[in-house]
């Protein structure tokens, strides 16, 4: 069976998709820096991605089939990855980000309203890397998240060692109090308060993946595939931030409260008044299966309830 390590993997998608892939039979070495020890079986090492020194160091002679980067965020990480395993592993997948995509942050060509973007409008090969920019500030990084995704797979593409491939992944949804954003928990609660949700005048759909299917997802590009260049994953069906909390009043009996913002004003999140909702054409092409949004969504909406609905109901 391959040997594969799992950069990050301490929470969420990543957490399951390291027991996935323990459960099939691999060998797991998970590399973070010890906030979370993985499972019983799996390797654990523990060192700071960004500094190469001490990744070399706790790596130490071991090399990999497969490398799943998940907490690699800016081109330097990328370069210490790249530097690291260059020769050490044969392929590497990177956990990347519909947000590659967003127009609101660089001029992404060739995406129109209402036709779902497909991987060649943002080519890791050729978008420009800028090494020079302050990546290690924290307040940057997070500022500059979607070209920090961007610039860190141009690297990693253009490294030529080795078969690099990213998993762009749609608005991660599920898993109750183990979905970190809580997100659709911010919906849950207004929702069941009455409290209002801030909207675009007109609100324009995306698309989301479950965490469980994402973590089958990140499974199949590491070990079922050889596909290389990124892939968008994100289940089959468009909905918008109207659908989304409808579908939780319908769930709780209560109607959802909206309120248009004005002109530059921060809108609730999943509210977009600009298309860059993803295809996932090629991936079904190379055999993965995807769900349908509507089929998960009930079930997620009601465990972010079950963990939301105790602190925010009124009282009596």
């Amino acid at each position: 069976m391959p040997t594969i390590c799992v950069i990050g993997g301490s929470r969420y998608f990543g957490k399951l998709l390291v027991r996935r892939l323990h459960a099939a039979g691999h060998r797991v070495t998970v590399v973070n820096r010890g906030s979370s020890p993985p499972p019983p079986g799996v390797e654990h090492l523990v060192a700071d991605r960004d500094d190469a020194v001490a990744l070399t160091t706790a790596l130490g002679s071991r090399s990999f089939d497969v490398v799943v980067d998940q907490v690699c965020y800016t081109p330097a990480q990328a370069a210490v990855a790249a530097r690291v395993f260059g020769d050490r592993a044969r392929r590497y997948v990177m956990t990347s980000t519909i947000e590659v995509y967003d127009p609101a942050t660089a001029a992404v060509p060739e995406i129109r309203r209402g036709v779902p973007v497909t991987e060649e409008s943002v080519d890791p090969g050729a978008w420009p890397v800028r090494m020079e920019l302050p990546w290690r500030d924290e307040a940057f990084r997070e500022a500059h998240y979607a070209e920090g995704k961007r610039q860190a797979e141009a690297v990693l593409a253009r490294d030529g060692r080795l078969e690099f491939a990213s998993v762009r992944s749609a608005h991660v949804l599920g898993g109750g109090a183990q979905e970190f954003t809580r997100r659709l928990a911010y919906y849950v609660e207004r929702v069941v308060r009455g409290a209002e949700i801030p909207v675009h005048a007109d609100v324009l759909p995306t698309v989301f993946i479950e965490h469980r299917e994402l973590a089958d997802v990140l499974l199949w590009a590491a070990t079922a595939t050889d596909f290389t260049g990124p892939v968008n994953a994100c289940s089959d069906g468009l909905l918008d931030v109207r659908e989304l909390a409808g579908a939780i009043a319908a769930r709780t009996g209560r109607e959802p409260v909206y309120r248009t913002v004005a002109d530059g004003e921060e809108a609730s999140p999943f509210s977009f008044d600009r298309y860059y909702a993803m295809s996932n054409a090629r991936a079904t092409s190379l055999g993965f299966r995807f769900s349908r949004t509507t089929d998960w969504l009930p079930a997620a909406i009601a465990e972010a309830l079950a963990q939301s609905v105790p602190a925010t109901l009124p009282a009596t």
